[in-house]
């Protein structure tokens, strides 16, 4: 089982894998924007090296989001959920963002039921 370290690795790297690909960006495209070697992308990824805080910065400015989202976006802290969703949602039309808090509040209310009942 990862430690703590290790963990915040493997999400920071998860984080960075899934951004590259939403920016339509090959590993190999990632490298070149970095200066670095495709090789040490794909460490970066895979949780087996942790990019400096300065790296960080430069991937949030070619990824256009902020830092604490490569570093929490796999977090089970409410608040980091909560930023998540809200960037999810800023892509949404109004109406199907209120559809979508429909569904959530129903989740919410059902959920709150089945506890008292147990």
């Amino acid at each position: 089982m990862p430690n703590k370290n290790e963990e915040l690795m493997l999400t920071i790297g998860r984080a960075i894998a899934k951004y590259r690909q939403a920016s339509g960006l090959t590993q190999a495209q990632l490298a070149e924007i970095l200066d670095m070697s495709n090789d040490a992308v794909s460490r970066m990824e895979r949780g087996k090296t942790v990019p400096t805080i300065l790296r960080l910065i430069e991937l949030s400015e070619i990824f256009h989001c902020e830092v604490a989202d490569l570093v929490t976006d796999s977090s089970n802290r409410s608040m980091d959920q909560a930023r998540q969703l809200v960037r999810l949602l800023q892509d949404l039309e109004n109406n199907e963002r209120n559809e979508l808090l429909n569904i959530v509040e129903k989740i919410v209310i059902f959920s709150k039921q089945r506890q008292e009942y147990n």
